[in-house]
C-alpha cells in the first residue's frame, strides 16, 4: 500500500549553498507560506531540505508511528510465538534509538 507522506506540497525548488545564503529569509518563507520546500545544494550534492516546521512535525509524527506500529508487530510475532529470551518492547525501542544516534 502507497501513502503519501508529503501533503500537495508544490514542487520543490533546487538551489546551491552560495544562492540560499543570499536570501535565506525568503527560502524559509517559502517554505512556510507557499508550502514549497527547498532543496540545498552543495558542489552540486543535494545535502539538505527547508520545508514548514508544521510539516517537518507531522512527518515526525508519521515516522514515529510507524516506527511504534512496526515494533508492536514484531513484539505480538514474539509473544504469539512464544520465544524464550525475546526483548520487551521498551528495551527494544531504546536499542533502536542507540543505533540511530
Amino acid at each position: 500500500m502507497y501513502i503519501r507522506c508529503i501533503r500537495d506540497m508544490s514542487e520543490p525548488v533546487i538551489e546551491s549553498m552560495a544562492e540560499v545564503r543570499g536570501h535565506l529569509a525568503d527560502v524559509i518563507d517559502r517554505a512556510r507560506r507557499e508550502e514549497t520546500p527547498t532543496i540545498i545544494t552543495r558542489r552540486g550534492k543535494q545535502e539538505a531540505v527547508v520545508i514548514d516546521i508544521e510539516e517537518y512535525q507531522r512527518l515526525r509524527r508519521i515516522a514515529e508511528d510507524a516506527e511504534e506500529s512496526w515494533l508492536n508487530r514484531l513484539a505480538d510475532e514474539a509473544e504469539s510465538e512464544g520465544l524464550e529470551g525475546s526483548v520487551p518492547l521498551e528495551e527494544m525501542a531504546a536499542m533502536l534509538r542507540t543505533d540511530r544516534d
